[in-house]
């Protein structure tokens, strides 16, 4: 290696491109669900290149999804103040970590202030609008946590489930419950969740949620025309479903060759499998899936062909392909925010 190929700081060689391959691993981990090493891999890369907006992003998400929900605020507060990322994405997640915390006068400031600067492109007024009065409803009448029931001379606050049809309020409820004993609001939830007209992104945090706090009781869950029971607190998580397994058919076939591809495709994966949670896929057979995101992946990347094409050239089981692509082109016609 010659001189000029690496650099030297405080006795410490730092080898060229050591900061994208630590963040690309801190990512790696990150979409793994592995968050506390992902923020390891991640503080590494910001420590070593800190106006990197996509490090510092994956961050702030890992810092969220650990639990260290304090630190991914000021960090995303931080990202704010230096003008680093995209603005508007950054303040998106900023006022989401706001939610998680509870700090709805806070939120309440951070929107004003961005309204009145009159910085909001016009495809996110209404969304920001939204939140804004999310918020002010929130900090004027905000819910007691209680322990197990409501005592009658308390009125609880409606949840408002079927009238909240835009996926970011979604999140907001979600994120509002998780920071409370979902108990009391059973009833509206349990309603909900048996619903035709029941958003079935809100269904999947709302079973997380119960999940979570070890709700033991049987509700019934309607998703996609299908209609079965389930006892949240033993639900597996949606990583321990059939979703491991297309990950593992998709990663033997692209990790190597092509991985920007397969990020790609498992992002997708990711979110339907999350809104079909927890119902396992139809057809239940991980290798039919694995066909139909490689085939649709392709096909979003402008390989034009048929299925019969597809099948002609990688073999496969057609008619489970088939019923697979069917299953996630219904799925994709779903708004849901990131997740």
């Amino acid at each position: 290696m010659k001189k000029r190929d690496f650099k030297k700081e405080d006795n410490i060689i730092l080898f060229p491109g050591l900061e994208r391959r630590l963040m690309d691993k801190g990512l790696e981990l990150l979409h793994a669900r592995k968050f506390r090493q992902a923020a390891e891999f991640l503080e590494q890369a910001v420590a070593m290149e800190h106006d990197n907006a996509e490090a510092r992003i994956g961050l702030v998400v890992a810092y969220y999804e650990a639990g260290r929900v304090k630190e991914a605020k000021k960090l995303a507060a931080g990202m704010l103040r230096d003008g680093v990322g995209d603005y508007i994405q950054v303040m998106d997640l900023y006022i989401m970590i706001l939610v998680q915390l509870g700090e709805y006068e806070e939120i309440i400031t951070t929107i004003e202030a961005l309204l009145e600067g009159k910085h909001v492109p016009t495809d996110k007024f209404e969304h920001f609008s939204k939140m804004l009065q999310f918020s002010r409803k929130m900090a004027e009448g905000k819910a007691v946590p209680v322990e197990n029931d409501v005592p009658g001379h308390l009125e609880l606050e409606r949840l408002q489930l079927f009238e909240c049809r835009d996926p970011d309020e979604q999140m907001m409820v979600a994120a509002r419950l998780a920071n409370e004993n979902i108990r009391p609001h059973l009833p509206e939830i349990k309603k909900y969740l048996a619903s035709e007209s029941g958003h079935p992104f809100l269904k999947s945090m709302l079973l997380n949620i119960l999940k979570e706090q070890e709700y033991e009781g049987e509700l019934q869950v309607e998703k996609f025309g299908r209609t079965v029971s389930f006892i949240p607190a033993r639900l597996p998580d949606v990583h321990e479903m059939m979703m491991s397994d297309v990950f593992k058919l998709l990663e033997d076939k692209f990790e190597n060759d092509d991985p920007v591809f397969l990020e790609n495709i498992k992002g997708m994966a990711e979110r339907n499998f999350f809104l079909l949670y927890p119902f396992d896929p139809e057809p239940n057979n991980p290798l039919a899936w694995a066909g139909a995101y490689d085939y649709l992946g392709k096909s979003y990347y402008g390989h034009e062909w048929t299925l019969e094409q597809y099948i002609e050239e990688n073999g496969g089981d057609e008619e489970g392909i088939r019923e697979a692509v069917e299953a996630i082109r219904k799925i994709e016609e779903i708004s849901y925010p990131i997740i």
